[in-house]
């Protein structure tokens, strides 16, 4: 049974554009928002099949004015990457289509397949998930495109980092100072840009036992080409705030298990990791909110902030 309501927050001209790319006999019965992202709307597409068994379809619109000048941009990249990475074995989204202009939608948008799985933010089953991801990251670092994406970019500069509150203006200080330098030279590969968390699904059992597994990766629209270390500061970054500075330390060990290859020299990694943090510092309220909404409610933004000044004083400690 169709609810219209639900099918309704569709707007006409995507529900429209969407419709082109249904099967004979499909239609939408139903949609769910998608909660968890933070530049786009991301809404779930049931799809009542002829048989009448259903599909789902995942819908990316940019509606934000904030973010809608980069839309074409990363709309395009995302475009790029889910379409390089079908049959490579990394677990994407396939595309189905894109309007990155919005010539048929009320916004730009991209449809893709649904994957199965759920983002695991807990403490429990940190052990199992860390090793994981390392592996599948590397998995990520592994695939050669035939055109190279663009080059990635960085958008914080050591003028705009923002020290918490209470931080050790001494320790932030050495630590800006260290992305006044150029960037070190590297090996160039693919990355994903934004892999952490928040963007890899594990299947529904209880990610701490045994047969836990990545069932995909999702939001590729900053995919571009660039060092391995800046995939690895990210997640550990992530990782650091999420779950406490000592496994954003661990991250990058865990990369180098499952066989990855960072920068060999202390000064360069120290780079690489302390640039993402302190990219974090310009964003912390907006990282912070969509794990609260997930249910780590303790994670204030106050307490982001001191989880990412510990993590930023430890790289100091550890490589500086």
């Amino acid at each position: 049974m169709t609810n219209r309501d639900e099918v309704a927050a569709v707007r006409p001209l995507t529900l429209a554009w969407v419709s082109r790319y249904l099967e004979v006999g499909e239609r939408i019965v139903r949609t769910e928002a998608l909660h968890g992202g933070i530049t786009a709307e991301m809404r779930r597409l049931i799809i009542g099949t002829g048989d009448r068994g259903t599909r789902d379809l995942v819908l990316r619109s940019f509606v934000d004015p904030f973010y809608i000048g980069h839309a074409e941009d990363w709309l395009n990249r995302e475009a790029g990457a889910l379409t390089l990475l079908a049959g490579t074995g990394v677990p994407a989204p396939g595309l189905v289509a894109v309007d990155p202009t919005a010539a048929h939608c009320e916004y730009p948008s991209l449809l893709m397949t649904h994957l199965a799985g759920r983002t695991v933010f807990d403490d429990e089953g940190l052990e199992t998930r860390v090793p994981l991801l390392a592996r599948q990251l590397l998995a990520i670092h592994a695939v050669r495109p035939v055109e190279r994406p663009r080059e990635y970019v960085v958008l914080t500069t050591a003028d705009t980092v923002v020290t918490p509150k209470g931080a050790d203006a001494a320790v932030w200080a050495a630590a800006i100072n260290v992305i006044r330098k150029p960037a070190p030279p590297y090996e160039g590969r693919f990355l994903h840009r934004d892999f952490q968390p928040g963007n890899v699904l594990f299947d529904v059992p209880p990610p701490g036992s045994a047969d836990a597994r990545i069932t995909g990766v999702v939001d590729w629209a900053a995919a571009s080409w660039g060092p391995a270390d800046l995939d690895v500061a990210h997640c550990s970054t992530n990782l650091a705030l999420l779950h406490g500075p000592a496994w954003g330390l661990r991250f990058a060990d865990a990369y180098e298990e499952a066989g990855g290859v960072l920068a060999a020299a202390a000064s360069e990694r120290l780079y690489w990791r302390v640039r993402d943090g302190l990219a974090c510092s310009e964003e912390v309220q907006q990282v912070a909110q969509p794990w609260r909404n997930a249910g780590r409610t303790e994670l204030t933004t106050r307490t982001v902030e001191e989880r990412l000044d510990a993590y930023v004083t430890a790289l100091m400690d550890a490589l500086g």
